[in-house]
């Protein structure tokens, strides 16, 4: 049992919770808690070792014995210990150090998410999602957008990581990724068209910007339009967790209505 805060692997989780840096050039992240857990195991996610304590539930320790009979490292620690390295007020007793695998991008994407410049966790979170839940097939991050695999983004996203292609990307890469795959690129501002009034069925990329300096100026030459989103009662604008999931879910609608027509 793991008793000190000394130890090499107490020392890694704090540097890799702590820093996008030592995240990337270890190639390895953080997530806590059972449910997050459970969705790293159904995804058959690579697990570098595990850590959990006497608070941990049933439902958890199942899943705890059956990574043991896999032969993944894990080891019990003191629950003192785990509380000083949680990220959360309420520790569920578990928490797993994971390689970082970049899930590839589907040779012709029609639905691409560019988060632009969201440098709030719980935002961007929210954006992975929703992102999930509506059929975006790959996240493409670019310069100045939070890290994907912070331990509050994590959270928010509840599993979307393990699902979704999310991959860092200058705007070159960017571009070179959405001209092969032939994408009309939209950027979901307040001036824009209506997202009632523009074909969103057509293959495409979404840029959704921050809340304080919108997108970019090189998420604006990339885009071929503009779309936003029809509000009532006097105020300017919703955070971008919110706004991007009201459009991807208007993409959303607008193909699953276009599918039942077809048939």
């Amino acid at each position: 049992m793991i008793t000190s805060n000394q130890n090499s692997k107490i020392k890694l989780v704090r540097a890799l919770l702590g820093r996008a840096k030592e995240r990337r050039e270890a190639g390895l992240f953080v997530i806590e808690g059972v449910r997050l857990f459970e969705e790293a195991v159904n995804s058959n996610w690579e697990f570098h070792f595990v850590l959990y304590d006497e608070t941990l539930s049933e439902r958890g320790k199942s899943q705890v014995e059956s990574l043991k009979s896999k032969n993944i490292e894990v080891e019990e620690v003191s629950a003192s210990v785990m509380k000083s390295i949680s990220e959360t007020e309420s520790p569920q007793g578990i928490l797993a150090v994971l390689k970082i695998n970049q899930l590839p991008i589907p040779n012709s994407p029609n639905f691409i998410l560019i988060p632009d410049q969201i440098r709030d966790p719980g935002n961007l979170g929210t954006l992975l999602r929703s992102a999930l839940a509506t059929g975006v097939q790959t996240i493409l991050i670019p310069p100045e957008t939070t890290d994907a695999f912070a331990p509050k983004v994590l959270r928010s996203g509840m599993g979307a990581h393990f699902k979704l292609p999310i991959q860092e990307m200058s705007w070159e890469e960017i571009s070179q990724v959405v001209k092969l795959a032939g994408l009309n690129v939209l950027i979901a501002d307040m001036n824009g068209e209506s997202c009632w009034e523009t074909d969103l069925r057509k293959p495409m990329a979404l840029i959704i910007g921050s809340e304080a300096e919108g997108a970019s100026e090189s998420a604006r030459k990339l885009a071929n339009g503009k779309i936003s989103i029809p509000m009532s009662g006097d105020i300017e604008s919703l955070n971008a967790g919110i706004a991007g999931s009201v459009l991807m879910f208007e993409v959303l609608r607008q193909r699953m209505h276009d599918e039942s027509s077809i048939s």
